[in-house]
């Protein structure tokens, strides 16, 4: 009975513990996101997103078609010609309320530079992405799906 006592305090520090865990997940775009291809819904690419001194940045760990580019030759400056995987591709993003925003990010398909805004949906599961030009009407869409 004694033993009991002392248990239930410590379940209880324990489920606190996995409630904060599953709290940040859900409000943290950090982890490895699958990508998929905005027009046929093929998926595309593994991208790691992190966190460095309060900006947000994504970089390529694994693309997943077999036919896929491996270099950036449509990309511009010093990306030119480069691997993609191990690109970063998204940068710069800042929380901004419950949407990431202020950044860009990089299509390496065609080497466009687009401001980028995204946003957790479906408790952290799902990330809505949108890149553009200029207003955020003038763009398209991606839903990345959370690996880990």
């Amino acid at each position: 009975m004694f033993a009991t006592r002392r248990f239930v305090p410590l379940l209880a520090l324990v489920a606190l513990c996995f409630q904060i865990a599953v709290a940040q997940i859900a409000t943290s775009p950090v982890g490895l996101w699958k990508t998929f291809d905005d027009k046929t819904g093929e998926a595309k690419s593994l991208v790691r997103i992190y966190e460095q001194n309060g900006h947000y940045f994504g970089k390529v760990e694994k693309t997943l078609r077999p036919n896929a580019k491996q270099t950036c030759d449509k990309c511009k400056d010093d990306l030119k010609d480069k691997p993609i995987v191990g690109m970063v591709v998204m940068r710069n993003m800042k929380a901004d309320g419950d949407e990431f925003t202020g950044g860009d990010i990089l299509d390496p398909e065609n080497g466009s530079v687009y401001k980028c805004k995204f946003k957790l949906e479906d408790g952290g599961k799902k990330l809505r992405v949108r890149g553009f030009i200029g207003f955020s009407m003038l763009g398209r869409s991606q839903t990345w799906e959370r690996v880990e």
